[in-house]
């Protein structure tokens, strides 16, 4: 077998993967979970790909992740349960429909192409799918059809994604800060709540100083998503200016014959307070 820039070979190859008599028996006792791990790493390996400017990599992760794609395809062909059963022709099939849908400015008789005009289409659109998604489920048995504001936030997401979606749904019914300042005093408020619970701590709280955590870092996530900003981007951000900060303090040791174990924090605090300043 030869590669191939067709897709149906790709499913040819999982399809022969996933045979019970001759496949590959890792890929045969995969399930749609077990796999959940392998999906969402290669989706950040597209992401890390993308931040370090490296296209052949990117090729190569966005192959990995089409292959998680088919891999849950493959195995939805497989279901026994009919009304469930689908394959990767009506994956194509669904995505093309809901794109060829939102976009009836740019598919359909629709003249109007402002951003704002365009955004209101979007999610009246996406309101109208989601009603009709709740009749077909509730046709099929799967739920009732009645789903809180919050439902449709993935509880996969990342935590601090997710805390954004949270807020967000939870703002276009009116509950939400009207300042950002105001949400900047709750931060506040959530710092003192974890120091008193520090300041108490015995070891055996450990579920409450978690949980006054847990609200502080919710806090944070608030004040990014007021001002506009993705608190992902922003720790991500952060995190590599550790990156760079904490590798400056390691050549600069490095240069003096020394080793990060041998220096003490106050050396390190100085070499860290240069890296700023460079």
């Amino acid at each position: 077998m030869a590669p191939s820039r067709d897709i149906e070979m790709l499913v040819e190859i999982m399809q022969r993967l996933r045979d019970k008599e001759s496949g590959c028996p890792w890929d045969i006792e995969q399930t749609f979970a077990s796999i959940i791990p392998y999906t969402i790493e290669e989706a950040y390996e597209v992401q890390d790909a993308i931040e370090r400017n490296d296209m052949h990599d990117l090729r190569e992760e966005l192959g990995d992740l089409l292959l998680q794609v088919v891999f849950h395809a493959q195995m939805g062909s497989e279901l026994a349960d009919e009304p469930a059963r689908f394959n990767f022709g009506d994956v194509v099939h669904a995505i093309t429909k809901k794109m060829i849908r939102r976009h009836p400015h740019v598919f359909g008789d629709a003249g109007e192409r402002g951003k704002a005009l365009v955004r209101e289409a979007w999610e009246a659109i996406k309101q109208e799918e989601k009603a009709e998604r709740a009749i077909h489920r509730t046709e099929l048995g799967l739920e009732d059809g009645t789903k809180g504001l919050l439902d449709d936030v993935p509880r996969g997401l990342p935590s601090m994604k997710a805390a954004v979606k949270l807020q967000k749904q939870a703002g276009r019914v009116g509950f939400d800060w009207n300042d950002p300042k105001l949400v900047l005093d709750k931060i506040i408020e959530e710092a003192q709540e974890v120091r008193a619970e520090l300041d108490q701590a015995d070891g055996t709280n450990d579920e409450a100083i978690k949980d006054e955590i847990g609200d502080l870092l919710f806090a944070v996530a608030n004040l990014a998503r007021h001002m506009h900003v993705e608190p992902d981007e922003a720790l991500a951000a952060t995190n590599q200016k550790f990156r760079d900060r904490f590798g400056f303090i390691e050549q600069a040791l490095e240069q003096q014959g020394r080793s990060l174990e041998a220096a003490s924090l106050d050396e390190m605090e100085q070499l860290w307070q240069q890296a700023k300043k460079n």
